[in-house]
């Protein structure tokens, strides 16, 4: 890590000009590309201010290797998945910092698939960078540069996709009444276009890529309030909140109330189950709402380490019907495998329009449970994480225990799961009980229990 930059396994991020630097940026892409076959390789960005800056740099590290660059400009990151794989490219570079502050920015690569890194593929992408082994060509073959920002094709083949899933006249017939807040991110273009085709009614906020965050970008209850009052207010049936590359999506339902993010995919997995009962995949820090949901109607369940690779890589092995992550990350494989939050709200509106029921009523009908998520020093540091998580394991012999990704505990009433953070002295605690304080109970019982231990 230089300054604020953190280069890892999974790409790049960190603060523009405080650490993340235009030289780095160029020869990370250079770095990408140099591992890629050949072919273009696709671009785009999630409309944060530095998007010129780092596209520039980007596109300069792909070049000088000798890709053709297929710049899409502002783009969600899941179409950018489905422009890779649909398009036969090398690979993909999208620009973003997924939900971090204004001030940061970064790299996320994607396989030919149209599916981001996997672990092994990160890890050779990171060692190729710390060695800068990094195939420069000569002038005379150097790639060029070509922007398809103001084509319309690459929009149209997503919402395709996505409405090949749904009933596109059911949901017309509804005429909707939608709020979708956008937060001035990559899809607020593509949001517009499907809720116009849809024959909603909506109003757009944020819908223009320009970085100039109304709230801070991601989207949970704190940072949403103001747009539940509006939700509220308005008379909307529906208030869908994305993040800023729009892979993830928050719901409000029509009397204001935040439904959130982790629902988003049990809201899913209730409508696509019902029609095509198979296994769904979810990873280890996800409700169990949508796993209740899928035994409801006779359907494994697959649990993963966090991480969308994780959840994708086991989606494909067992030929899931839905899978995802409970940060508002539907993945359905009729479209994409990538995080979607223009599927998850074209689904939502498929199931209002199918039961004829309001949002409040079908979300109250869900299987209900209360989340804490906290994050605990790992004080005196003496012992390793490794050494911590086995004796945090010894202490509770009556849970299952699952140690894939850092220690998941698990009792019929319950589960707790504790991830090392990899760039902070910190473990993170997610609990989830069916009350409150069960929860809370959970996390602070925990919570001490790793305060003691790392002493």
């Amino acid at each position: 890590m230089s300054g604020t930059r953190i280069a890892s396994v999974s790409g790049l991020r960190g603060i523009v000009g405080d650490g993340l630097d235009p030289a780095a940026v160029v020869e990370f892409a250079a770095a990408y590309a140099s591992e890629c076959g050949p072919g273009p390789i696709v671009v785009g960005n999630d409309g944060r201010v530095t998007a010129p800056l780092m596209t520039r740099a980007v596109i300069a590290g792909v070049t000088a290797t000798g890709h053709e660059v297929h710049d899409l400009g502002a783009a969600s990151t899941p179409t950018m998945g489905l422009f890779v794989r649909e398009n036969g490219a090398a690979g993909g570079i999208q620009i973003s910092a997924s939900h971090n502050p204004p001030e940061y920015n970064g790299l996320k690569f994607f396989q030919p698939e149209g599916m981001v890194l996997d672990a092994a593929s990160g890890r050779r992408l990171l060692d190729r960078f710390e060695r800068k082994d990094l195939n420069w060509v000569p002038w005379n073959k150097l790639g060029m540069a070509i922007s398809l920002a103001h084509a319309p094709d690459w929009r149209v083949a997503h919402l395709a996709r996505v409405f090949e899933t749904v009933n596109v006249e059911a949901i017309r017939e509804r005429k909707f009444r939608v709020i979708l807040d956008a937060c001035h991110g990559a899809g607020g273009q593509l949001g517009r276009d499907l809720l116009d085709e849809l024959a909603t009614s909506s109003v757009i906020l944020g819908g223009d890529p320009d970085g100039l965050y109304d709230h801070p970008p991601e989207p949970t209850a704190e940072n949403l309030r103001s747009f539940c009052e509006q939700v509220r207010t308005s008379g909307a049936h529906v208030g869908f909140a994305q993040d800023p590359d729009a892979d993830r999506l928050a719901i409000v339902d029509e009397t204001g109330r935040y439904i959130g993010e982790e629902l988003t995919l049990a809201l899913a997995a209730q409508h696509v189950l019902a029609k095509t009962p198979g296994p769904i995949v979810l990873n280890l820090s996800t409700s169990r709402a949508a796993e209740d949901i899928a035994r409801s109607f006779g359907c494994p369940v697959e649990r993963t380490p966090v991480g969308e690779i994780h959840v994708v890589t086991r989606m494909r092995e067992v030929n899931a019907v839905l899978g995802g992550e409970g940060n508002g990350g539907v993945i359905d494989p009729r479209v994409g495998f990538v995080r979607d939050s223009f599927s998850a709200m074209a689904l939502v509106l498929d199931l209002m329009a199918e039961t004829g029921k309001p949002l409040s009523a079908l979300v109250d009908a869900l299987p209900r449970y209360a989340m804490i998520k906290e994050k605990y020093p790992l004080a005196g540091g003496s012992a390793t994480v490794g050494d911590l998580l086995g004796r945090l394991a010894e202490s509770y012999p009556d849970a299952k225990v699952d140690r894939r990704d850092g220690l998941h505990l698990s009792w019929p009433h319950g589960w707790a799961h504790v991830r090392a953070s990899n760039t902070e002295p910190i473990v993170r605690v997610i609990t989830e009980a069916p009350t409150p304080e069960q929860a809370r109970q959970m996390a602070d019982t925990l919570g001490r229990a790793i305060q003691v231990q790392a002493d």
